[in-house]
């Protein structure tokens, strides 16, 4: 769509394995260099861990083009095969053609009869499986017997597994301890930096056809670089959507505000936004709810201690004005008169104080956990101590 607004003669940031876009860049180049060395040098069991979007699958197929010709390739694109099948798929790809009924005996003996005819020719072979991480680990050990055709001078099978770390992690199970001591060397493809980036996005557009200045704006190529997290797939993604929205506008150069409108419609952007705003808004309700609970608790306490019976006859206690001699006789007589309350009465009236206080509480809109278990009469369990049964439902 934008290609002749641009004067560009094909995609530019298409993540499809393009050999002619490869960027050697960000050490993609001394890797590639140094695996082709370790094959040469028949090392055996070799590495390359990335992040997803990394570049591995471009990787893998540069290095592929790069072998020289008397290095035959077997290229495993399916990880999830089973023990039963690795086999037979290797011998598809080096066109032995085993019967469908062969055992795996039979087809691993075929497989080692050729790789020492291919020796004997001074060629060798190595099987490049990508997303290894994927593969079953029972599969993986059949590889390491692959492995162990060898000569008393050099390994008759070059093995190169790519994958994500998750890689890494398989390889560090008890059971499959004898592969990864075989693994001679170990490449990592760390995320691009900034001016990696922004000498990528520079590589790709005149790869592309561009004979004029820089397309992207220093401002954008630093946001797309910051956005992309130095990923080369997701660098592509919003390169290309940003060089969309320049051409909507007809605008000879991609600005922030375009990288801005195609960050909008980057679904993996849109998904990190909502995990760091879940994260924030679980943070933010797990600490309300502390907070609620812990003035919860202060209330509760402070209602129990409020309309407890020992302290409401220690309030009434404190809050009786001193008497004189006289009135202190007068008010004995009366108490005398009037019967003294027994404990049943005495709890029902403090229930009833207690009732009548959290209805209050109710109707003003507060809410208090407290509320059901204050509220509760208590008169029919034997030997209730409001205190004691407080400091229960407290803890």
């Amino acid at each position: 769509m934008y290609l002749k607004h641009f004067g560009l003669k094909r995609q530019p940031f298409s993540n499809l394995p393009d050999l002619s876009l490869f960027y050697e860049g960000g050490r993609r180049g001394e890797v590639v260099e140094a695996i082709i060395y370790a094959i040469l040098g028949g090392e055996g069991i070799l590495k390359v861990v990335g992040e997803v979007g990394s570049g591995k699958t471009m990787l893998c197929h540069y290095l592929m083009a790069q072998l020289p010709p008397e290095v035959e390739v077997v290229y495993l694109v399916n990880p999830s095969l089973s023990p039963e099948n690795i086999f037979h798929a290797i011998a598809t790809e080096l066109k032995l053609s085993p019967p469908d009924n062969a055992d795996r005996l039979h087809v691993m003996h075929m497989i080692q009869d050729y790789l020492v005819q291919r020796y004997s020719e001074n060629c060798q072979v190595v099987v490049c499986i990508d997303e290894a991480q994927g593969m079953p680990i029972e599969t993986l050990e059949e590889i390491r017997l692959l492995s162990n055709l060898e000569t008393q001078r050099q390994k008759l099978l070059q093995i190169v597994l790519f994958g994500q770390p998750e890689l890494d992690v398989n390889l560090d199970g008890y059971g499959i301890r004898q592969l990864k001591d075989r693994i001679a060397h170990s490449f990592y493809l760390e995320p691009l930096d900034k001016s990696d980036i922004l000498q990528y996005l520079i590589v790709r557009m005149r790869a592309t056809g561009l004979s004029g200045e820089g397309v992207f704006h220093p401002r954008a190529a630093k946001l797309v670089a910051k956005e992309a997290q130095g990923l080369i797939r997701r660098t592509n993604t919003l390169a290309n959507k940003s060089l969309m929205a320049a051409y909507v506008e007809r605008a000879n150069q991609v600005t922030v505000k375009h990288v801005r409108t195609a960050m909008e419609d980057c679904d993996f952007l849109r998904s990190e936004r909502s995990v760091k705003k879940s994260i924030g808004w679980n943070w933010y309700s797990a600490m309300a709810a502390g907070l609620v609970a812990v003035g919860i608790g202060f209330a509760g306490l402070g209602a129990y201690n409020m309309f407890s019976t020992d302290g409401i006859t220690q309030a009434h206690a404190s809050a009786a004005p001193e008497m004189s001699t006289e009135k202190r006789i007068e008010h004995t007589a009366v108490e005398e008169k009037t019967p003294m309350m027994n404990q049943s009465e005495r709890i029902a009236r403090v229930e009833k104080t207690k009732s009548q206080f959290f209805e209050q509480r109710v109707k003003k809109g507060h809410t208090l956990r407290m509320a059901v278990f204050l509220a509760a009469p208590r008169t029919h369990l034997p030997g209730w101590n409001p205190r004691q049964e407080s400091a229960v439902e407290m803890n």
